[in-house]
């Protein structure tokens, strides 16, 4: 328990009290056992909200230990799946009742805006929540034709004990993505949430408590990356990690569990994706989406029961429902590489600096705010840094390219022209609200420098015509392609990259499989009329 925030907004969102701070393990909160904390801080000016137990080596020790009883001799693993999943229908319902409250808590921590949490993120997660209650009670496996007589049938079982380590630009809906999996499987965990987000974890473990998740089942334990997500990945006694961040950071995950126990490894890691746009299309219609998919700004929001984050469509309507966005580009499949066809590419390059007059960066709290600040100083310097590389590399500025206001970090959105596919710009994850414009001739050329990257986790296309749509669409080696729309997430849509961009998928029911053991069982049978 810690600090207090005790204030309003100027838009009259109460400030949230900051009640967990301490690691959650059995079911506890409690100091690490070094006594170590470290500071959580407020994006939007730099200054400490709260400070957090450091968890350690010993601190992960004890989690493991107790997530190894919980899944060894507890009642988790071992309960009906329709147990487990009415337990997990009153997590969601809890995370609903608290939803103020933890988007707020998500906006003071990691800078993203208060109205996109409370209406999208915080019950996209509870959503999420009831996706895998509903599929803990049906998760089976198959009755085998064996050649002789035997008859044979296969099992899936939970894997065991499971290490999260998630990443900071989405702590909500990341910390779901591998916890609800988890949970209908039957396992037991540790998150290890990012060390400048850990804020919303720690009342999600309590919220689980709650529900009546047993003591054990959930654990999370704060701290560092090379301290405790070190300690996790290299643990004897954890059956499987799974990781969301950097591709450098994921490379030490998968090294760290080949060197212990070879634990299963499943990895969603960076992306540079690609948009590309054709001479069919509706110019004002793909300057929308393609600075939606780096950027923010108005979109009218189709939202339904399975969606977790956000679907952008373009229809021509009024707008009179219209809520702002911004994802500050801190998104690993932001639309990073814009691909404009000759025929439209300089009147997509006058709208689109047009259309940036409408931008506003500031307060994450403000309504009409549409982006908030980058996650902390390190992340705003090296945004700040790309962009002076892009500069020096020869790539024009046609919008933003600085900071903004006098305390926190914010950028401005910022759009290059004249970039070239070797430049670091239009090569290297950035993380931040940096577009590179470049131009295209042919369909051949376009998919060729598409897949010209070291990354594969998403791409869009914008065109009328279908038999582009399908040719581009098959031959981009990325794990999701959206066509005429982006950011279109769903529960039951699988989610993983290609290449470099991470092994596994996350959401729908490839998510279920990652935490399952598949165990086949034979048994002879004599005499069987019939084989």
């Amino acid at each position: 328990m810690a600090s207090e925030a005790n204030s309003s907004t100027g838009d009259g969102v109460q400030m949230p009290e900051i009640k967990f701070t301490k690691l959650f393990i059995n079911g506890c909160f409690v100091d690490a056992v070094s006594g170590e904390t470290f500071e959580t801080r407020d994006p939007r000016t730099g200054e400490v909200i709260a400070n957090i137990a450091a968890g350690d080596k010993e601190d992960v020790d004890l989690a493991v230990n107790t997530a190894r009883e919980a899944f060894d001799h507890g009642k988790w693993p071992r309960m009906s799946g329709f147990e487990r999943g009415r337990i997990m229908m009153k997590y969601a319902d809890l995370i609903d009742q608290h939803a103020e409250e933890l988007a707020a808590l998500e906006c003071l921590d990691a800078g993203k805006l208060f109205l996109l949490n409370k209406i999208l993120d915080v019950p996209g997660a509870s959503n999420m929540v009831r996706y895998y209650a509903g599929a803990a009670d049906k998760i089976h496996g198959e009755t085998l034709k064996m050649q002789g007589e035997f008859q044979g049938y296969t099992l899936r079982e939970p894997i065991g004990v499971v290490g999260h380590i998630i990443p900071w630009n989405f702590p909500t809906v990341m910390f779901f993505f591998k916890v609800a999996p988890a949970l209908a499987a039957g396992c037991t965990m540790i998150v290890k949430p990012a060390e400048q987000t850990p804020l919303t974890a720690l009342y999600y473990a309590h919220l689980g408590k709650q529900a009546g998740i047993p003591d054990g089942v959930l654990n999370v334990v704060t701290g560092f990356g090379h301290t405790a997500g070190a300690a996790i990945t290299a643990h004897m006694d954890v059956d499987k990690v799974s990781f969301t961040g950097s591709t450098e950071v994921g490379r030490l995950v998968m090294e760290a569990a080949a060197r212990s126990n070879l634990k299963s490894v499943s990895l969603e890691l960076g992306g540079k994706s690609p948009v590309i746009i054709f001479d069919d299309a509706d110019v004002d219609m793909a300057v929308d989406l393609a600075r939606k998919a780096i950027f923010f700004n108005k979109a009218r929001m189709v939202l339904s029961p399975n969606l977790y984050l956000v679907v952008f469509v373009f229809i021509q309507e009024d707008n009179t429902n219209d809520s702002h966005m911004q994802l500050q580009g801190e998104i690993c499949v932001a639309g990073s590489r814009v691909y404009v066809q000759e025929g439209i590419y300089d009147e997509f390059v006058r709208k689109i600096a047009e259309s940036s007059t409408n931008w506003i960066v500031g307060d994450p709290f403000d309504a009409h705010v549409h982006q908030g600040p980058q996650v902390d100083k390190k992340q705003f310097e090296k945004v700040l840094k790309y962009i002076d590389h892009g500069k020096r590399e020869g790539a024009t500025i046609l919008t933003g390219g600085k900071p903004c206001g006098e305390k926190g970090f914010y950028i401005e959105p910022t759009i290059f022209t004249d970039v070239k596919d070797d430049m670091l710009i239009a090569k290297d994850e950035i993380f931040g609200p940096v577009m590179s414009l470049m131009k295209f001739k042919t369909l051949e050329e376009a998919i060729e420098r598409a897949n010209n990257t070291r990354y594969g986790l998403a791409a869009g296309i914008v065109t009328k015509d279908l038999n582009i749509a399908n040719r581009v669409s098959r031959s981009i080696r990325a794990g999701i392609i959206w066509i005429n729309c982006y950011f279109a997430f769903d529960n039951d849509c699988p989610f993983g990259g290609y290449k470099m961009s991470g092994i596994g998928r996350d959401s729908g029911m490839h998510a279920l499989e990652k935490y399952l053991h598949v165990k086949s069982v034979v048994t002879p049978i004599y005499g069987s009329p019939w084989r």
